[in-house]
C-alpha cells in the first residue's frame, strides 16, 4: 500500500522567476502530499486550450487532450502539459499507511503552518511523534498535529511523522519524509534589496568622492 512519493510544496504562482509563464497543477483539498482516500482533484494551470490537456502519470502519458480537470483515482505521480506553457512540476497522490502532509502553498517566513499526520483511511493513529531533520519535536499522545508559529528560516528542512496505528494488524508506521521550505516574506525582501542599492549607493560614491579628490591633487 506504501507507494513512491515525489513531495514537493507549492503555491500556484503563474510566472516563473524570469517573468514566464509556466504550467501548474493545483491540488484539492490543498495539502501536500494529496491521499487517495480524500477524493483528490488536480486542476491543470496554464496558457491554451483547457481541452487541450495533455496528462501525464508515472512518467507515462496517461490522457491525450482530456479536460483541465481530473479526479484522481490511483495513487502515483501525475503532470500536466499545455501547449503554450510547456510540462508541470510532479505531484504525487499517496496511498501509504502514514502520511505526514503540509498546505500546498507557499510558506513564508512568519507565518503559522499546520503539520499533520494521517494514517491510511483515517484509521486511528496514537503516540504520534514529528521529527525535523531527525530531531524529535514533539510526542503527542492522542493528537495527529503539530503547529509551527512563527515560521523561520531554519525551519526549513525535512519533516516525517511516526504512529500507532490501529488496524487489522496494528503496528507502528513512518511516513516517508517532506521537505519544507521557508521563503523569506515579500516586505522583508524587499527591504533586503532597498538595504543592498543603499549599500551599493554609497560605496560607489566614495569611490566618486576619492577619485575626484585624487584628480584634484594631481592638478
Amino acid at each position: 500500500m506504501a507507494g513512491k512519493v515525489a513531495l514537493l510544496l507549492w503555491g500556484w504562482c503563474p510566472l516563473s522567476p524570469a517573468g514566464a509563464q509556466t504550467t501548474q497543477l493545483l491540488v484539492e483539498p490543498p495539502w501536500t502530499p494529496p491521499v487517495l482516500w480524500d477524493r483528490v482533484t488536480l486542476t491543470c494551470q496554464g496558457s491554451g486550450t483547457a481541452g487541450a490537456t495533455t496528462w501525464y502519470k508515472d512518467g507515462q502519458r496517461w490522457r491525450l487532450q482530456g479536460p483541465d480537470r481530473v479526479v484522481v483515482t490511483e495513487s502515483g505521480t501525475y503532470q500536466c502539459d499545455r501547449a503554450g506553457t510547456g510540462l508541470s512540476p510532479p505531484v504525487s497522490v499517496s496511498n501509504a499507511w502514514l502520511v505526514l502532509q503540509v498546505p500546498a502553498r507557499a510558506l513564508l517566513e512568519g507565518d503559522t503552518v499546520t503539520l499533520r499526520c494521517r494514517s491510511w483511511k483515517d484509521k486511528p493513529v496514537t503516540s504520534v511523534s514529528f521529527y525535523h531533520e531527525e530531531k524529535q519535536l514533539q510526542l503527542l499522545r492522542d493528537g495527529t498535529e503539530l503547529s509551527l508559529s512563527p515560521l523561520r528560516l531554519q525551519d526549513s528542512g525535512r519533516y516525517r511523522c511516526r504512529g500507532w496505528v490501529y488496524s487489522e494488524v496494528s503496528q507502528w508506521k513512518e511516513s516517508v519524509p517532506v521537505t519544507v521550505t521557508v521563503h523569506v516574506a515579500a516586505g522583508v525582501a524587499g527591504s533586503l534589496l532597498f538595504l543592498v542599492l543603499l549599500v551599493g549607493v554609497i560605496v560607489g560614491w566614495h569611490r566618486w568622492h576619492r577619485l575626484a579628490s585624487r584628480k584634484h591633487q594631481e592638478r
